[in-house]
């Protein structure tokens, strides 16, 4: 599917299908395709099927990226068709286990929020707000659904601003303020026939269309290519064209992490690291109907894999490993300079 194509032309279940198909010939991209087919399905209200590629993965021998975020997905799904007690069940195994990716936090806590257990999903959010964000100075791009959620499921429950609130409030960009955005008196308006009351309205809704914009325009990563040093060295032995490309390993690293900083200096957002190897190369490669050896497909490959979901963050979080796998922090390896 094209990303242009308007959400009322697309046949779900045929996008669905072709995703799973996609998924077998990349076993080592499963994860997230399957994810996207049962979104479609879904969207298609066939949610048993959805189910149905949760649970495989769920089930897969092959470990998961992100389970929790299966687990929620397929939690929220549940919901919408009546298991709400499995659903329920599986909510309070996510917030249990406290993941560190926010996007399970936010689809627990929207699933809940959706079926009226705001004081739920309030806990919910704040429980992700302290476990991801204490002792942040500046939130990641990642993690600013949990505090504006949280924001608006406090704001339908009428509690007053805490420390949390004002920090969703100086992130929150849109030039109406969330307060005026997450007003619960704000269905009432549509029905006005006070023309400064829909106007007023009108500009909210742009605002938040502007936000949804936004996030939309940030599909994936920038991301740059990163080979281990064994999958490096066996892709020199195999083409010895691309050593001009990656003269060693050592500088191979320096070069990712130059690059990056360089286009965070030029004021890029969202950049990401993607990893490679050399089957997948090839396979890429073939589909491509070109040559390995050719090095104007290192881009389109790393490009590729950051749209398959396979990107990571850069820099990463405060205290968390290095990106090149070196087993060491990142502030005491390639960030130590930062």
């Amino acid at each position: 599917m094209r990303p242009d194509t308007p959400a009322e032309y697309v046949d779900h279940n045929a996008e669905a299908a072709r995703l799973e198909r996609t998924a077998g010939l990349y076993p080592e991209d499963a994860e997230h395709l399957l994810v996207q087919a049962a979104a479609h399905l879904e969207l298609a209200d066939d949610r048993p099927r959805a189910t149905s590629l949760y649970d495989r993965l769920l089930s897969s021998t092959a470990p998961l990226e992100n389970p929790f975020l299966v687990r929620a997905l397929k939690a929220a799904n549940l919901w919408e068709y009546g298991h709400e007690a499995e659903a329920r069940a599986i909510i309070e195994g996510v917030r249990a286990s406290a993941p560190r990716d926010p996007a399970p936090w936010v689809i627990v806590a929207e699933s809940l929020e959706s079926h009226d257990e705001l004081e739920a999903a309030q806990e919910t959010f704040t429980e992700a707000a302290v476990h991801l964000l204490t002792g942040v100075a500046e939130p990641p791009y990642a993690t600013l659904p949990v505090l504006f959620g949280r924001h608006r499921v406090r704001r339908m429950l009428g509690l007053p601003h805490d420390e949390w609130d004002g920090r969703a409030d100086t992130l929150n960009s849109s030039p109406v303020s969330l307060d005026e955005l997450h007003d619960p008196k704000r269905v009432w308006s549509l029905g006005s026939d006070n023309p400064a009351e829909l106007q007023a309205e009108i500009s909210r809704l742009r605002a938040e269309l502007g936000t949804f914009r936004e996030a939309l325009s940030r599909p994936f990563p920038v991301a740059v290519l990163h080979w281990p040093a064994p999958e490096l060295t066996e892709l020199l032995t195999a083409y010895p064209s691309l050593s001009m490309e990656y003269p060693s390993h050592e500088e191979h690293l320096s070069t990712i992490e130059a690059s990056l900083r360089e286009l965070a200096a030029s004021g890029t957002p969202n950049l990401g690291i993607v990893t490679g190897t050399v089957p997948s190369y090839e396979a890429f490669a073939a589909s491509e109907l070109a040559s390995p050896g050719d090095a104007s497909l290192l881009p389109q490959y790393a490009t590729t894999l950051a749209a398959r979901g396979r990107a990571v963050a850069w820099p990463p979080e405060r205290g968390a490993a290095c990106w090149c796998g070196s087993g060491r922090g990142y502030g005491d390896c390639h960030g130590g300079d930062a």
